[in-house]
């Protein structure tokens, strides 16, 4: 073989494996790797459903942080969820949080929805006004529940 020949090869070989990693990457939801400064802020939720670590943190549609950690708080009974924050968005110190869900059956996302106060959030700030993930089995089991129940009370009604 030529050395030529021996070149390409290297870097057909090269460019499969930089195209390998991006779709790891892009599966890993690890694709935007970001280098802006950040700040970190907590929320407590009832329920995070099947919110996961790196999830995105969106304000109006717009990737603004990640979810960097959850974990369970003992005496609250409440997941407590640590957002990671790029510090070049700032939201009100009465800003609250929703757990979202891309889609019907997409994953889901921190929704950020900016309040009217004159402070900001800051590095080790709480969100306090927060809103719980809307689990699909509890919607369709009080559906289920309600109609049974309505079927119920006609039938003793005739």
């Amino acid at each position: 073989m030529s050395k030529k020949t021996d070149f390409l090869v290297g870097l057909f070989v090269l460019l499969g494996a930089v195209a390998l990693m991006f779709m790891a990457l892009r599966a890993g939801n690890l694709s935007s790797f970001s280098f802006e400064p950040t700040y970190t802020v907590s929320a407590k939720f009832d329920n995070v459903g099947a919110l996961k670590t790196r999830a995105a943190v969106k304000s109006n549609g717009v990737v603004v942080g990640r979810v960097k950690n959850i974990q369970f708080d003992n005496r609250e009974f409440k997941a407590v969820v640590e957002l990671s924050l790029e510090e070049r968005y700032k939201f009100p110190l009465d800003s609250s949080a929703s757990i979202m869900t891309a889609g019907l059956l997409g994953e889901q996302y921190i929704g950020l929805t900016p309040g009217a106060d004159e402070s900001d959030l800051v590095n080790g700030s709480e969100i306090m006004f927060t809103q719980g993930a809307v689990v699909l089995e509890e919607l369709i089991s009080k559906f289920l529940f309600s109609s049974a129940e309505r079927e119920g009370s006609s039938a003793n009604g005739q």
